[in-house]
């Protein structure tokens, strides 16, 4: 059965654009540090379209292109993989980075 594997790569932290642009109450709660809500090679597996349990839905939308590519076939031609894409959310604070691939169990 081909199914798609979102794994998290690396989850990144601006510090400089953080202080210079996050609100008062950002940077008093979760301002500090890369994004809590996914972990490095964290890894969720797509049985169908839909967004996985805990998933953030900001970073869903901005990769569900990628999603969509990869699971009928497609890809990236500056990707080394075929059927896979490396892409990120677009908090520019705090962005997190993804790794698309197109899986077989067997």
């Amino acid at each position: 059965m081909l199914r798609i594997k979102i794994t998290v790569v690396e989850r990144t932290f601006n510090q400089e654009i953080t202080e210079e642009y996050g609100s008062e109450s950002f940077l008093a709660g979760r301002g500090n540090g890369p994004c809590a809500r996914f972990a490095d090679g964290q890894v969720f597996i797509l049985e169908r379209m839909s967004k996985p349990e805990g998933f953030c839905d900001w970073a869903w939308a901005d990769i569900h292109r990628e999603i969509r590519t990869v699971a009928f076939g497609g890809g990236f031609p500056w990707v080394n993989t075929p059927r896979a894409a490396i892409t990120c959310c677009t908090d520019g604070m705090k962005p997190v980075v993804f790794k698309i691939e197109m899986t077989e169990d067997t």
